[in-house]
């Protein structure tokens, strides 16, 4: 990043200690020292130039004007006024941040030109009165600190929450936040009808303000949220082996908004591991089981988006291997939050709180604070030999460890189930839409609904599933829209 450039402006020869101090102070400091480049003419080199054209030329290429005004008004040029006030008048001309510091002297011990300059900076800025070296610097440093709050280098407040400084609410997709009320109404009971404005509902989730929108809203709902946050996409590998090597059998990177990034990494996971097919033995619907439960690798994956860090350059990355699932998060843990403590019940401390409540509100996360534990429950009910890990490295990690690979179907290479299925219609079609087809030829007539809660997986993912299946002529709809459902299509 470009360091913002201060010009410190003074009468030299009173103010020699305390510009060398603020230059050293904005140097070194751990936080100015990142921002701030401080000038002052003592720490310029023998040059060819006139000190007139050199001041100049400073005032003109910093960002802020920085005054120390005291008793003495300095040397005057030939139109009697001196450098001091050359350059405020300048910094003004520029449009430049002025920033004036007044020394705590007796105005009457001040020089009649200085009195006259300070009046002047009053009428167009706000001054700051000092008495000592300590309180320049901590005057200083305040002012610094409102001057990143403004221009947004630096926020007080979550990253979630803050106003986006280019986004405005054309930007967001009115269909995604009707779409979303509608489901929070049905799951947690939302207190507004799907037609209600977009800025209600923004106002109301705290995700807008002035005419703005937060970062929140963006991530959530934005018609493309990576236009404003590119590194807000899920990155997913599927290897054969249990090491990253090249090639890489399968690679996709998935944008979207929060909700669709979840739902197309679940898919991904969910179309590569294998699946066990019951009989109907027990009930007339035909089980069907997932090596890892879906309902922890959602988890895992929602937890990853709901709590990133999102200033971060990294991205969420899913990488599936022949023994793990591993899901890498650009963050850590809130402090005093121990990956030892993730396995026991504890506080929620959400690193994105305007981000958690509208997943919450949509489904997405169940109940604060038991993300993990619920992981940890789902694979130790699923009978996996191996409990889950989480490590807190340079970034985030969550493992859910395979069944042994000598108790598990192999993988094929298109990702899907070589086992257990029985032969000739499912031949050649892979993962997720193969369990459809084996859905649909183990019950004929069944529909969406009754698809969906077999499988626990997104509507919209099983609709797509569908329309493959019907483009390849394997299954057909019958019968009403409201009754009828899918049966294969025999093509002996």
């Amino acid at each position: 990043m470009k360091k913002i450039r201060v010009f410190i402006s003074s009468v030299q020869s009173e103010f020699a200690e305390e510009r060398r101090i603020l230059s050293h102070y904005m140097t070194t400091d751990a936080l100015l020292g990142k921002f701030f480049e401080p000038f002052i003419f003592e720490n310029v080199p023998a040059v060819n130039y006139s000190a007139t054209s050199v001041y100049s030329n400073e005032v003109e290429h910093c960002d802020i004007y920085l005054g120390v005004f005291g008793k003495q008004y300095g040397f005057e040029d030939s139109e009697g006024v001196s450098p001091t006030e050359r350059e405020f008048d300048l910094a003004g001309l520029y449009s430049k941040t002025r920033l004036v510091f007044l020394s705590n002297d007796v105005d009457t011990d001040r020089d009649l030109k200085e009195r006259n300059l300070i009046q002047k900076a009053q009428q167009l800025v706000v001054r700051k009165r000092f008495a000592s070296n300590f309180e320049l610097k901590t005057a200083v440093y305040v002012s610094l600190i409102r001057y990143l709050e403004e221009k947004e280098y630096i926020r007080t407040t979550p990253f979630d929450a803050t106003l986006h400084t280019r986004a405005v609410i054309a930007d967001l997709d009115s269909q995604k936040i009707a779409a979303f009320v509608g489901i929070a109404s049905a799951k947690r009971g939302f207190p507004f009808p799907a037609e209600s404005p977009s800025e209600t509902i923004l106002t109301h989730l705290n995700l807008m303000a002035q005419q703005r929108v937060t970062n929140a809203a963006i991530l959530l709902f934005a018609k493309n949220p990576q236009q404003f946050f590119i590194s807000s996409e899920i990155k997913c590998a599927h290897f054969h082996g249990t090491t990253i090597t090249k090639p890489i059998p399968s690679y996709h990177v998935y944008k979207g908004d929060v909700f669709q990034l979840v739902n197309q990494a679940v898919d991904f996971v969910l179309s590569r591991i294998d699946v066990s097919v019951g009989t109907r033995e027990e009930s007339i619907q035909v089980p069907i089981q997932y090596e890892l439960p879906p309902a922890a690798v959602t988890e895992a994956i929602v937890n990853a988006v709901a709590h990133r860090d999102y200033t971060s350059n990294g991205s969420i990355q899913v990488m599936l291997f022949k023994d793990r699932l591993e899901i890498w998060n650009p963050g850590s843990l809130p402090y005093g939050l121990t990956t030892a403590k993730l396995r026991k019940p504890h506080s929620s401390i959400p690193a994105n709180p305007l981000l958690a409540e509208p997943m919450y509100l949509a489904g997405f996360i169940e109940r604060m604070g038991t993300g993990t534990g619920d992981i940890i429950r789902l694979c130790d009910e699923a009978g996996l030999k191996k409990a889950p890990e989480f490590l807190q490295e340079e970034i985030f990690k969550t493992i859910l460890w395979r069944k042994n690979t000598n108790d598990i179907v192999e993988v094929g290479v298109s990702g899907g189930v070589s086992g257990g299925v029985s032969g000739g219609v499912s031949g050649g079609v892979s993962g997720g839409v193969n369990d459809i087809l084996v859905l649909i030829e183990n019950n004929p007539g069944i529909n969406v609904s009754s698809i969906k809660s077999l499988l626990n997986i997104p509507q919209r993912t099983i609709e797509r599933w569908i329309n493959q299946l019907k483009k390849e002529n394997k299954i057909e709809f019958k019968g009403a829209p409201k009754t009828g459902g899918y049966f294969v299509i025999n093509t002996n």
